[in-house]
């Protein structure tokens, strides 16, 4: 099995025959790219459709690509339940008493037995503990979060309220669809049956939040109540707020949100890792995760608040990605019943809708699966180009999947055969299941391998914490995994830098007079004051500069933008830009006001005179150009450069799916050139039949269909139903035995069957060959990057601005001094 590993197929099964009830000998193999268009599974309980999905998550996994996987029944933490070793010792922890009591064992004779079980059956589809560790060593960690519990890893909602990526606020529609499925979230965690064009509650809380969003303010529950009680808009649409929305009458929105933020068991909500995408789907080095969101715990509006919430923060993800063919990262969500029906439209619905439509174009594969076929909203699963079905309930599931699959051959332009469906459907048994993809020949029936972890069913809370403690670092409150977003490269002074805001004011008079040649600016403040405290400013110096790097050898040309304060202090060199900080504010927010009744520390001399900012602005140059770097990263097999700013996990995984790319074309390309040639000696099997004599032993019969079968190879599993030319070969390959039966001459056939042997091992050599070769082309990880550092020019500086600017501290009633921007 571990041949084609990095081939970019997913190992499912094998093809099943209906009609004798039991699987051939040829694989199912799915691309990975396919599932770029997304897919659909439906099956009754006990159909197998856990067991399907979970061994589609393991091949991903191998392949590298990590997962969002939305839990709502507890069993998919099973993914943790992977023992390489396969001993009864590992299953132990993980059994069920019940189970083993029904058998009259003990819980060690029970696992015993599991271990025994899953190592047979792991070996009757070519699997073994090899193939489990490395699944294990592909993932960098599974985790299970657990919103409003710290059973598994928390998750805060704090930044769910912040403002969304550039790519959502340039959208206009997308931002608008962000902002109604938050407040119709928000609201029915607060049991408010919100219409978006009759609820005023809506419509207030969707004004504040596109007010905010649309000025990059970040929100939370806190200040969303403040604004409630006081709106920072006068008017909504053409009436006066309080004519619209009465303070009194708002007044009980607020004692809702307030309540929800005061109930003891809404901490949880507000601790533990943020949800940034990018850090739930990759570790700090890079390598893939399973995020596995165990919801089962919660109540229903609570389930869709937490669902709609992430599912917005994936969309906002997505659209930061580029584009790609191949597939980057996979989205599950297992029962989706309630979430995406038919004719009501739940929070969930609108996000799910825009990642079945567009998602496609980031390489983000959707996932949905349900027991629940007639609560589906078909139309938009057209947008699914593979469908698996499992055994069906009853003729008005069947009808409803069949109006599925009709509408996704319609939007693929392929044809549906509604008739040899329905027979299908109706022979399907345990764990076997119909595929239909629109990118394949032909549907096809296949029995689900073994997987490889241990499917005990759903884990209580307390399992939950035991697997995950471990992980968790020795604190109650996780910290927020880092922000991968391309940013400039941060300043690296050539001393360490003291934190600026440390330095307590001292002073607190009047505003000093500042000649007019001197340009003056406040920092505004950030939030409100301290009881009992009062705002002094404290002089600063800040510059800002446009800082271009280039490199003719690497072609390397870009601008970067520094902003950097440092202390004006009554020393003899009263400036110096060894001891500056990256300025927390941006040049443009800068006021030329103070806020009023503050009160200033002492102004340098030197301050006050506008030659000594000629002075300054040059030492600035003269700063920038020993301390500013770019460091770069390089791939010694790709050649490829890191992005100014990408870290290194981005650039790994820019590589991995640049990699997966390179690979899926490649692979297509193969699949071109070996389907012909598997089409030839399908030719020659057929004029062997042809040739035979008249009679055949039995037992060389069941010989000669040993030998010439070889629907089971890599080389002809992987062309499989792809190649039009191809067609059924291993079908013709096991009609060549009972041809010979009847019609073979036994020794000619046996000559035949040699050359076709050995053509088919010459390609399977190739084959081979070609694809290690490319295996070894795409891990990204394994490879030492090089490090390439580029300085500026000092003409290539050039200077903005470089002045006085008072920096505000809030200064409470015994003596302590903090900043007041931060």
């Amino acid at each position: 099995m571990q041949d084609f590993e990095k081939l970019g197929v997913f190992y499912l099964g094998r093809e099943y025959d209906l009609k004798e009830s039991k699987p051939f000998e040829d694989l199912i193999l799915y691309d990975s790219k396919d599932l770029v268009t997304h897919a659909v599974c439906v099956g009754m309980t006990g159909s197998g459709k856990t067991g399907l999905c979970i061994a589609l998550i393991e091949e991903a996994a191998i392949d590298s690509i990590p997962a969002i996987i939305i839990d709502p029944k507890g069993d998919l933490a099973n993914l943790l339940l992977t023992f390489p070793q396969l001993r009864g010792e590992d299953f132990a922890p993980w059994v069920n008493a019940e189970d083993a009591a029904k058998k009259n064992l003990s819980v060690t004779d029970y696992a015993n037995a599991q271990a025994e079980t899953w190592k047979k059956g792991l070996e009757s589809w070519g699997q073994e503990g090899a193939r489990i560790q490395r699944l294990r060593d592909a993932v960098g960690d599974i985790r299970v979060y657990t919103p409003g519990s710290n059973a598994g890893f928390p998750v805060s909602i704090l930044k769910s309220f912040a403002a969304p990526s550039a790519e959502v606020l340039d959208d206009g529609e997308l931002l608008r669809e962000r902002v109604g499925a938050t407040v119709t979230s928000l609201l029915g965690l607060l049991d408010i049956e919100a219409d978006p064009l009759q609820s005023r509650e809506h419509i207030l809380l969707s004004t504040i939040l596109n007010w905010a969003w649309t000025q990059g303010k970040d929100l939370d529950l806190g200040l969303l109540i403040q604004y409630v009680q006081n709106p920072p808009v006068a008017k909504v649409g053409v009436l006066d707020l309080d004519t619209f929305y009465p303070a009194k009458d708002r007044f009980g929105l607020v004692m809702s949100l307030n309540n929800l933020l005061a109930a003891p068991g809404f901490g949880a909500w507000m601790e533990g890792e943020a949800l940034d995408i990018q850090g739930l789907l990759y570790t700090p080095q890079g390598k893939p995760r399973l995020a596995i969101f165990s919801i089962a715990h919660l109540n229903d509006a609570e389930r869709m608040f937490f669902v709609s919430l992430l599912l917005n923060q994936v969309v906002g993800w997505m659209r930061a990605q580029s584009g790609t063919t191949s597939l980057r990262a996979l989205l599950y969500m297992d029962e989706i019943f309630g979430y995406f029906p038919p004719t009501a439209n739940p929070p969930s619905k609108l996000p799910l809708l825009i990642l079945l439509k567009q998602a496609r174009a980031f390489g983000l594969g959707v996932v949905l699966a349900t027991q629940n076929p007639v609560d589906l909203d078909y139309k938009g699963l057209a947008n699914a180009g593979t469908w698996f079905i499992g055994r069906l309930q009853t003729e008005r599931d069947k009808a409803r999947v069949l109006e599925g699959l009709e509408g996704a051959a319609v939007t693929a332009g392929a044809k549906f055969d509604r008739a040899m469906m329905e027979q299908t459907l109706a022979g399907l048994g345990n764990r076997v299941f119909l595929m239909n993809n629109t990118h394949e020949d032909a549907p096809a029936v296949f029995q689900t391998r073994w997987v490889m972890s241990y499917l005990r069913g759903p884990l209580t809370r307390n399992q939950i914490k035991t697997l995950m403690d471990p992980l968790k670092p020795p604190t109650t409150v996780q910290p927020s995994p880092p922000v991968a977003t391309a940013t400039l490269p941060v300043m690296t002074p050539t001393t360490p830098a003291p934190t600026v805001a440390t330095a307590p004011a001292t002073g607190g008079g009047a505003a000093p007079s500042i000649p007019p040649d001197v340009q003056q600016f406040f920092i505004p403040t950030r939030g409100s004051a301290p009881a009992g405290s009062t705002l002094i400013y404290k002089p600063m110096l800040i510059g800002s500069a446009k800082v271009n790097f280039v490199d003719t050898k690497t072609k390397v040309d870009f601008v970067q933008e520094v902003a950097a304060m440092t202390p004006v202090t009554d020393e003899v060199v009263p400036v110096s830009w060894e001891d500056a900080s990256e300025a927390d504010v941006a040049i443009s927010d800068l006021e030329r006001e103070a806020a009023s009744g503050a009160t200033f520390a002492n102004l340098p001399p030197a301050a006050a005179k506008a030659k000594s900012y000629v002075a300054w602005s040059k030492d600035f140059v003269t700063w920038l150009y020993g301390s500013q770097k770019v460091e770069l990263l390089k791939s010694p097999n790709t050649k490829a450069l890191s992005r100014p700013g990408e870290s290194e996990r981005d650039f790994r995984l820019r590589l991995g799916q640049a990699g997966r790319e390179g690979r899926d074309a490649a692979m297509e390309q193969l699949r071109g050139k070996y389907a012909p040639k598997i089409a030839s000696l399908q030719e020659k099997l057929r004029k062997a039949q042809q040739a035979v004599a008249a009679q055949a032993e039995q037992t060389k019969q069941q010989q000669m269909q040993t030998a010439i079968s070889f629907g089971a190879t890599l080389l002809g599993a992987f062309v499989g139903r792809k190649g039009s030319s191809v067609g059924r070969a291993t079908t013709a390959v096991r009609g060549v035995g009972r041809s010979l039966k009847e019609h073979g001459d036994v020794g000619r056939a046996e000559e035949t069957v040699e050359v076709m042997q050995k053509q088919l091992a010459d390609l399977d050599l190739e084959f081979k060959a070609r694809t290690q070769e490319l295996e070894s082309q795409l891990d990204s990880q394994a490879e030492t990057l090089e490090t390439i550092i580029i300085k500026p020019k000092k003409t290539h500086i050039a200077v903005q601005l470089v002045a006085l600017v008072w920096a505000p501290y809030w200064k409470e009633g015994n003596g302590e001094v903090r900043e007041a921007w931060m």
